[in-house]
């Protein structure tokens, strides 16, 4: 009975939802994370009776024919890009982009990660890192006897120094963004790796060409929202139930033709 087959696709699609739903209600409180969505697709179909097919010598069609449906499959998970809330840290070296890109990180692997986490550190060299003590591209040292750090809203990153009256320019944060940042690959720890679907990224200054601007003392929160994750929740549910319910009718039906005697 196909039913079975039908309905055991959907309890694992919807099964895959709710991992998806978990994996955004568990990142509620992590920095700048982008809640997913998952993406279904309806499976080939069985063509008992093609539409259109002529019926009869006068060409009369089947005007909707009899097709049978195999049931659902994954399409995609969709990575849903929407700017957090920004939520005030206290620390000076904390930055939260307003719009559009992405820091530049340096793996160890020498290769580029991009992020939106910007809850940022100094390692023991004075220079700006990540929480898992990355390196931000360009490269920003601080001198170790600077008395206050200010990042403008275009990136630019100055240092007071004890003495002197002016501040002094030691480097300038820039960002990367991308035509399609749906398509980034995530690698865990708030990173991401460009794909071929991402595109190459264009950095640039913040502030200029559509690139999102910085501001200093904050961090940008998730976008997950609790009550629609909930809700998703309480509809794949019940989804999942349904379908374990079409096959124990299945089943049921089954057991009724084995009893039948000739």
């Amino acid at each position: 009975m196909q039913a079975l087959r039908t309905a055991a696709t959907g309890m694992s699609a919807q099964q895959l939802n709710v991992e998806v739903i978990s994996n955004n209600i568990a990142n509620m409180n992590t920095v700048a994370f982008k809640r997913q969505r998952a993406e279904f697709q309806d499976l080939l179909y069985q063509n008992l009776e093609r539409p259109g097919a002529q019926t009869s010598d006068q060409g009369t069609i089947v005007p909707t024919g009899l097709q049978i449906g195999a049931g659902v499959k994954a399409g995609s998970v969709y990575r849903i890009t929407e700017q957090g809330s920004l939520t005030q840290s206290g620390n000076k070296l904390d930055v939260a982009i307003q719009g559009r890109g992405y820091l530049q990180v340096l793996l160890p692997t020498g290769e580029t990660a991009f992020t939106r986490a910007g809850n940022l550190s100094l390692n023991d060299q004075g220079q700006l890192v990540t929480s898992d003590g990355y390196l931000i591209q360009p490269a920003i040292s601080i001198p170790s006897d600077s008395t206050d750090i200010m990042i403008s809203k275009a990136g630019q990153v100055q240092v007071a120094k004890a003495g002197q009256p002016a501040p002094t320019v030691v480097g300038t944060l820039e960002l990367a963004s991308f035509v399609n940042e749906a398509g980034l690959e995530a690698l865990g720890s708030n990173l991401y790796a460009q794909s071929g679907s991402s595109g190459t990224p264009i950095t640039g200054v913040p502030g200029v060409d559509g690139i999102g601007s910085l501001l200093q003392g904050y961090t940008e929160a998730s976008n997950v929202d609790s009550v629609t994750e909930i809700t998703a929740l309480i509809v794949a549910q019940r989804a999942y139930e349904m379908n374990s319910k079409v096959i124990t009718s299945a089943d049921q039906m089954l057991s009724t033709a084995n009893q039948v005697k000739s």
